[in-house]
């Protein structure tokens, strides 16, 4: 894909700007802090809707929401099928998990069946039986403790369906399935059989406040679990949720990276770091092929042989290409895996490359040579493009405390002295994206487009190195103006932004073909 530009010099002297800016006014006693929260690189405040506007084609659209926020929604979803269906709120919150939040579903199913629908998601109403009663003639079935034990009165708990036990009986059975089982939206009344599920009124009284309160954080982990739109945020501690639109069947055209709250970027579809600008299926196939034994296998393919007669693996020594089998004793040459009778004295020199006898065995040894020779190039360069990456980071670190040093010792502010910060995460976000484009290569069937991608990923290589030495150059107050200069060129990103731009644009035209099934 050509853009215009040869090079960082040509970007960087065009003059071309994304979006003019010049002719924008801001009228700072008109502004609203909660409309005008994002300030660009310039140091103007933007509009919500301006960030909308400049959305990349490889970016999707996504929230974060914090546990308060996923509280809310759940209290909206049931608030809106108990009004619709008449129902108390803890029913239709029964209803809503057992079928994992899909309200059409639900709806659906409800209106043809409303006592079949309640009656599979475990709903059961029952005006004449209380759920909390003290009797005074009442054997409970399972510690078998009477009225009497307890001075003439015991406290009962039953759910609709009338199966009533004592509640010591019961609080124990709930708090071990919370605490224990980490069970929440499916505890079941306690007589076999009975599929009646326990309600969130009834657990709130059978628990104490910190039971009850993991209680409520299990129903909010089910919520996200089970909505196919949210997923949480894989970072260590984060409790923080991600809502996405994109579906499953759009993961073989979509790379839905998203970043949550706390900094972290992920692919909303697999969980996994974020892999741009590799599909999902194709991202499981490499991982699993870095991990297992597969080329482990395949080094001892390409650096032993079978001896032809009893199948041994055998690893060459010595310089000799008379090789002889130490389990059957059979005789055969290195290069042709022929039988070494036929080679006369010969032994220096395999004059018998092209006889049938050692065909097979060179082909399969070629093949698989050249099998573990592609996989190492590009996984070579895939670990290390990781590896500079957090070399980067550790420079950056270096860096920044020079700088922090030349902030105390001259006039520099400490707005001057960001510069490098952002260049080391532009680096570190265009090497990761060059670490996936070698996963990506290495599953592409040879064609013109893949010779374009490739010449994408070059020029952004090249970039990427060009900004590595630039930052790794000795700092000093009178070269840090240039540095700036050249440090904070955009150059870079424009050509990561082009690379992801047009594989975008390939998988929605169908234009790549990968050479396994997918």
């Amino acid at each position: 894909m050509y853009d215009g530009y040869d090079s960082a010099d040509d970007y960087s002297n065009s003059g071309d700007v994304d979006y003019d800016m010049t002719d924008a006014s801001f009228a700072e006693e008109d502004m609203d802090a909660d409309d005008l929260d994002i300030i660009s690189d310039d140091g103007l405040y933007l509009e919500q809707s301006v960030t909308d506007i400049r959305k990349k084609p490889y970016e999707v659209e996504f929230k974060c929401l914090s546990l308060k926020d996923i509280a809310a929604a759940q209290n909206k979803e049931i608030e809106h099928i108990s009004g619709m269906f008449m129902i108390p709120p803890g029913d239709a919150a029964v209803l809503l998990r057992h079928f994992q939040w899909n309200k059409e579903k639900l709806i659906e199913r409800y209106v043809d069946d409303p006592e079949h629908a309640m009656m599979e998601a475990g709903v059961s109403d029952n005006p004449s039986c209380p759920r909390m009663a003290d009797m005074a003639d009442f054997v409970c079935d399972i510690c078998l403790m009477s009225a009497e034990d307890y001075g003439g009165q015991i406290s009962t708990t039953s759910l609709p369906c009338g199966h009533r036990y004592c509640t010591a009986c019961y609080t124990q059975y709930a708090r071990q399935k919370v605490k224990e089982e980490g069970e929440s939206r499916r505890i079941q009344c306690m007589n076999e059989g009975c599929k009646l599920i326990i309600d969130e009124d009834t657990m709130s009284k059978l628990l104490s406040p910190d039971d009850f309160e993991r209680y409520r954080l299990l129903l909010d982990r089910t919520y996200v679990d089970d909505n196919n739109g949210l997923r949480w945020c894989p970072a260590p501690g984060c409790e923080l949720a991600v809502e996405c639109a994109v579906t499953k069947k759009q993961l073989n055209t979509v790379v839905p990276s998203v970043q949550c709250d706390c900094g972290h970027w992920f692919c909303f579809g697999c969980g996994l770091a974020a892999h741009q600008p590799v599909i999902c299926s194709i991202v499981r196939l490499w991982l699993k092929k870095c991990e297992d034994d597969s080329e482990t296998a395949n080094w001892i393919s390409a650096n032993t042989k079978e001896c032809p007669k009893c199948v041994s693996t055998i690893e060459k020594n010595g310089g000799c290409n008379h090789m002889t089998c130490r389990k059957c004793k059979y005789e055969f040459c290195w290069i042709c895996s022929g039988p070494w009778t036929e080679h006369g004295n010969n032994w220096y020199q395999c004059n018998r490359y092209d006889e049938k006898s050692g065909a097979d065995a060179r082909d399969a040894q070629a093949k698989s040579r050249a099998s573990l020779e592609r996989y190492l190039h590009y996984f070579n360069r895939y670990a290390n493009h990781e590896q500079s990456a957090r070399l980067d980071q550790q420079l950056y670190r270096r860096i920044e405390k020079k700088m922090e040093e030349l902030q105390h010792t001259s006039d520099l502010t400490w707005i001057e002295v960001q510069f490098l910060k952002k260049a080391a995460d532009t680096l570190t976000e265009c090497r990761m994206t060059l670490k996936w484009t070698y996963c990506m290569v290495y599953y592409l069937e040879r064609n013109n487009m893949t010779e374009l991608f490739e010449d994408n990923q070059r020029d952004l290589e090249r970039a990427v190195e060009e900004l590595s030495g630039q930052l790794e150059s000795p700092i000093e107050r009178e070269t840090i103006p240039a540095m700036r200069q050249k440090v904070t060129d955009s150059y870079v990103q424009k050509r990561r932004e082009i690379l992801l731009t047009d594989t975008v644009a390939g998988y929605q035209e169908d234009r790549w073909r990968w050479n396994v099934p997918v």
